[in-house]
């Protein structure tokens, strides 16, 4: 990107307001450092020296109990005599000094009492003045450290906003640079026009949106997708995170949300957006206890998007990858107008945003990103920027000066599994039993007839702690799943336990990972697909979080859950059964096969399924040979 995110320099708006902060946190520190020095002095008297009232000193005086006396400008200072000081009693004292007693010298003569006056010079007020304000000083820097501590930029940014301000009025990004997201970038279309050319949308009586909200999984392009709209537009675009918002100090997020409304409209047309909003627009609720920072920020925040004038072309755009916890008031109409879903790409979104990231990139004729499309099933557009980067790498270490389709897949890979562990070095038996789980996995999904073909089996060790695994590519996009392509996938994942359990007897915890994948797809076959004959079309829970950790949540009776947990334990117990009565009718191809990945470490599904004919016309040749002989 060739622009540069330039800060404004006339900070953020709200001179006003920060040096009420900054004078009121002065006023505290002046206010603790006094304390702290009146609180010492106060020790100081107690640790040295005791108070006596004028008229007592006056006495001692006169009973000749004084050794010495120090006169200063505002008080005494008194020494007694050793032999007149009692036990524990402390021998220095001191008193305020009576500047109408005239006669005090003459006393003290007449009692042979040691005089000594000590006047306080420049040099003595400079001690005075600096003894108060170094503490102050002292203070004043420790809250100033533990501030930047904390992001602020110290005292003086304790109202000041973070915000990156394209002032170019230019972001670098447009619409060109976005792919995979038609249907987003169609409804941010119109507000770009609306920027544009506001007359002929406000002629007709329309009202530009006062916000769209992006919401859609982490990695999609919505900050992306924002920068594009002000990139199309031709807007200055302030960018921040919800999170800049909130600090320690009560009203600081609320007063950072009325400067950047206040610059925004000085300098409208142009577009506020606010990332992960979800962190100053959750949903006030009073059951959990409140947050009175986060709370006035959002107040602030609806006000401010209440009372501005849409038709000066201020558009806000907000992000969240959970729309579920906003609050009611941000998503009514007239504030978030339009949400925007920002999805995983599917196949054909997916092949465009690998063009798009490959076009700077040098790629050999044996390329294909429709195969890598197919591959990459969940992919979002993060994770494939990355494939293509990770590729041109591969292809530079390996001494090449373009990228060839290996290079991809070996990319995709290093993405989803990780890089090859090499010093993870397995033990024969380990690897016979990695072998025919893996070979298991693959042998069942090659036997039946809903799942998808075999790309690769390997055993090498994954940096992501897979020992081996088997890698599908599916011969087209599919966004349904039927209940027979649901149960054969619970089929495949039971494979691996079967191999081993058939070959050796015994199990090992190699399908940890299998078991947990069977067990979720079983579970919302049967709480949420309505595909079990036990509940029918009951709904039995909800999903939480849809685009972070997708988990789901029961809303029925304890008694309920028990039968499900029964429904599910049956349609597993179904599976596995099914799978070691597959792979025991098959035996011999899994020991061929397995034989053969133990030599290789690494086969190719073509390689898969040409030892599987062959191995079936092997054995189909014996049986008919068995039968000429009869």
């Amino acid at each position: 990107m060739s622009n540069q995110d330039n800060q404004n320099p006339n900070g953020f708006g709200g001179g006003g307001f920060r040096r009420g902060q900054t004078l009121i946190i002065i006023v505290i520190a002046a206010l603790l450092t006094f304390t702290a020095v009146s609180f010492f002095k106060g020790k100081l008297h107690d640790g040295v020296s005791k108070e006596l009232p004028y008229n007592e000193f006056l006495q001692l005086v006169k009973e000749e109990k004084v050794q010495s006396v120090v006169i200063e400008n505002t008080q005494i200072k008194i020494h007694l005599k050793a032999d007149q000081a009692g036990s524990g009693d402390r021998p220095e004292y001191y008193t305020v000094r009576m500047d109408e007693d005239g006669d005090l010298m003459n006393r003290l003569f007449e009692a042979g009492v040691e005089t000594r006056r000590e006047r306080q010079d420049t040099a003595g007020i400079l001690y005075s003045i600096v003894s108060f304000i170094l503490p102050f000083i002292v203070v004043l820097f420790f809250m100033n450290f533990m501030m930047r501590r904390m992001g602020n930029g110290g005292i003086m940014g304790v109202g000041k906003a973070n915000a990156k301000v394209y002032v170019q009025k230019a972001t670098g990004v447009s619409f060109a640079d976005v792919a995979g997201e038609d249907e987003a970038k169609e409804s941010l279309t119109e507000i770009v026009d609306f920027l544009h050319n506001p007359r002929k949308f406000t002629q007709i009586g329309a009202k530009l949106p006062k916000g769209a909200l992006l919401v859609g999984p982490p990695g999609t392009g919505k900050t992306l997708l924002a920068k594009a709209v002000a990139g199309e537009a031709h807007v200055p675009f302030y960018s921040l995170s919800g999170s800049d918002f909130v600090e320690m100090f009560v009203g600081v997020g609320a007063s950072r949300v009325r400067d950047l409304f206040r610059q925004a409209q000085e300098n409208a047309p142009c577009i506020i957006f606010i990332d992960e909003i979800d962190a100053i627009g959750k949903s006030r609720d009073s059951r959990m206890g409140g947050n009175d920072e986060r709370e006035q920020t959002l107040n602030q925040l609806l006000s401010e998007m209440d009372g501005f004038d849409s038709s000066k072309g201020l558009l806000v755009l907000g992000a969240t990858n959970r729309p579920e916890i906003l609050d009611p008031a941000l998503l009514r109409p007239g504030r978030f107008d339009r949400r925007v879903i920002v999805e995983r790409p599917d196949l054909k979104g997916r092949v465009a945003i690998l063009k798009v990231h490959a076009k700077d990139v040098l790629m050999d004729d044996t390329v294909d990103l429709e195969a890598i499309g197919l591959a990459t099933s969940g992919a979002v557009g993060s994770d494939l920027a990355n494939m293509i980067n990770e590729a041109a790498i591969l292809a530079v270490k390996n001494g090449r000066r373009a990228v060839c389709q290996k290079d991809l897949f070996e990319a995709v890979e290093v993405v989803l599994v990780g890089k090859e562990k090499k010093d993870r070095i397995m033990n024969q038996k380990e690897r016979r039993i990695v072998s025919y789980h893996e070979v298991g996995h693959a042998l069942i999904s090659a036997l039946q007839k809903h799942s998808e073909p075999v790309q690769k089996i390997t055993i090498v060790p994954r940096t992501m702690g897979a020992l081996g695994y088997v890698m599908y590519v599916p011969e087209e996009e599919t966004y349904l799943k039927s209940k027979q392509e649901l149960e054969d996938m619970l089929v495949s994942l039971f494979g691996g336990r079967a191999a081993e359990e058939i070959v050796f007897g015994n199990v090992t915890t190699g399908a940890e990972n299998d078991i947990e994948k069977a067990t979720g797809i079983a579970k919302a076959m049967v709480t949420r697909y309505g595909m079990s004959d036990s509940f029918g079309l009951m709904g039995l829970a909800t999903t939480e979080d849809q685009y972070l950790s997708g988990r789901t949540v029961m809303n029925c009776a304890d008694v309920t859950a028990a039968e499900v947990d029964e429904e599910v334990k049956r349609i597993l117990k179904r599976a596995y059964t099914k799978a070691l009565t597959m792979l025991r009718e098959n035996r011999d191809v899994l020991d061929k096969i397995s034989d053969f990945l133990i030599n290789r470490e690494t086969i190719t599904g073509k390689e898969f399924m040409e030892i599987l004919r062959r191995t079936k016309e092997d054995a189909v040749l014996k049986r008919e040979q068995n039968v000429i002989l009869v």
